[in-house]
């Protein structure tokens, strides 16, 4: 039915209705309404069907989307959910959180003047219809298998990987040092981008999946690597990453200046009904606060949006880059512009003043040099360009680094780079430790969510293929 197709020359782009600024700024609801049946197959048929999606080529997962755009602008929703879940086990969850305006929309080959197709909404439509519709059952493997895998973290990677193993019939235990299920998901991740019954719902599945949940269970001080090692027939490491990257500057030890995952964990936490006191303190409570969210990616973000909602006097992001070199989403950007927050672009922290408590941050103007070998203008500081910026909780969104996994694990043999991730053979995601296989962020470094999925996709099946040989092996040496 090629004609329901190439709509996009009559028709424009458009996203689901937007909530006004002035609204969403007082709760922590999703700042977007789900499309229409009607509008989610209008811009489903805005897709040009080409001969080479780069749409799809440009996704980590290499999700079928034309042929889904297709399916549910014939209304096949049902058809549709199948085809997009066969690559993804979290479409609903990457279709609100994933930046689709640097990954598939951005690579729309729709010419601009007629802008790209709005992919992120419809995938989050077509699993969000199928949820309604009761489409989305537990997994029933065709048969049960006797060997078993420990999977270290129930972040997006081990919750992948526990998902497509289950499918194969492996007995499958997740062990989580935190006591909910989800990782960032859950504790990173405001709810305004993603509600966490969301990831609630997804962790209900696998429990009626018959996969176990080992939660407030810390390997290195529960249970051991070499513990779990002797439980399991394979062990997968996805921990991802924690450990807030720091700054060195004057002042930097001064109450009020928090690392950004701690202030948005507080939230989340206060969010789910438990007692903070960090919060209650107001230590990790930007209400009626001078804030001050320092770096440019996804988590800055998260930190001025969520200050705004929590009745902050002001939120300021300060950037050493300009705008066009900024990492995060530009459509977060907007968002936030949108609902009161000010960035402050090339500009860096020189120092913190106060005297017990932060009452300033120092800055300095940043002028964009010579590309340096990763292909960014350096940033250079212009003499004698200061100004002070008045700020009662500084938030460090700086990026991530892994923590020291051999020492925490005590594991000592279990290698890691330069970069203080995991080692692993690239072809079987093994790590030095026969049987131990790492995914994730704890892998590649801080990274998307979509990627941690993809990951965890492929360690499923490298974990397969080491258990099949080796049970294959067993069988051989017993029949000799």
């Amino acid at each position: 039915m090629a004609e329901r197709m190439l709509k996009f020359v009559g028709t424009p782009q458009a996203m689901p209705d937007k909530r006004p600024a002035a609204e969403r700024r007082r709760d922590f609801d999703e700042i977007y309404e789900g499309f229409a049946k009607e509008k989610a197959a209008e811009q489903a048929a805005r897709c040009s069907q080409c001969g080479v999606p780069f749409c799809q080529i440009h996704c980590p997962l290499h999700n079928n989307i034309p042929d889904w755009l297709k399916l549910t602008a014939e209304g096949r929703l049902e058809e549709a959910y199948e085809l997009s879940s066969a690559t993804n086990n979290f479409p609903e969850i990457c279709g609100r959180i994933c930046p689709q305006d640097r990954l598939c929309e951005g690579n729309c080959v729709i010419e601009k003047g007629f802008e790209a197709v709005t992919i992120g909404s419809v995938e989050k439509y077509i699993t969000d219809t199928a949820w309604q519709r009761d489409w989305v059952k537990p997994i029933l493997p065709r048969r049960e298998r006797s060997e078993s895998v420990g999977i270290v973290g129930a972040g997006p990677a081990g919750l992948a990987a526990a998902e497509q193993l289950r499918r194969k019939g492996y007995q499958v235990a997740i062990y989580d040092r935190y006591d909910r299920v989800g990782g960032l998901l859950i504790y990173g991740i405001p709810n305004f981008k993603l509600e966490k019954e969301i990831v609630q719902r997804r962790e209900t599945l696998l429990r009626d999946s018959k996969v176990t949940f080992h939660l407030n269970c810390e390997v290195g001080r529960d249970v051991s690597l070499e513990e779990l090692r002797a439980r399991h027939g394979a062990v997968l490491i996805a921990t991802g990453v924690y450990k807030a990257r720091d700054i060195a500057a004057p002042g930097v030890g001064l109450a009020g200046i928090a690392p950004a995952l701690d202030y948005l964990t507080a939230s989340n936490r206060q969010g789910l009904g438990d007692i903070v006191p960090a919060f209650e303190s107001g230590m990790l409570n930007a209400a009626g606060k001078n804030v001050v969210v320092i770096g440019g990616g996804d988590t800055a973000m998260d930190c001025v949006r969520t200050a705004v909602r929590q009745g902050a006097k002001s939120v300021k992001c300060l950037y050493r880059r300009d705008r066009a070199n900024m990492p995060g989403s530009q459509r977060e950007v907007k968002h936030a512009e949108e609902e009161g927050v000010d960035f402050v672009w090339l500009a860096a922290p020189q120092a913190f003043l106060g005297t017990e408590t932060v009452s300033h941050v120092r800055t300095v103007r940043i002028h964009l040099g010579m590309p340096d070998a990763s292909g960014r203008q350096t940033p250079q500081e212009i003499p004698n360009s200061h100004v002070n910026i008045e700020a009662d909780l500084v938030l460090m969104a700086l990026g991530f680094d892994p923590e020291d996994l051999p020492a925490a694990m005590s594991a000592p043999d279990l290698g890691v780079t330069g970069w203080n991730t995991l080692k692993i053979d690239w072809k079987s995601m093994m790590t030095s430790l026969d049987g131990v296989f790492a995914a994730g962020d704890i892998v590649r470094g801080a990274s998307l969510v979509v990627w941690a999925v993809r990951d965890g996709r492929d360690a499923a099946e490298r974990i397969h293929s080491y258990l099949t040989t080796k049970t294959l092996a067993a069988q051989r040496i017993a029949a000799e």
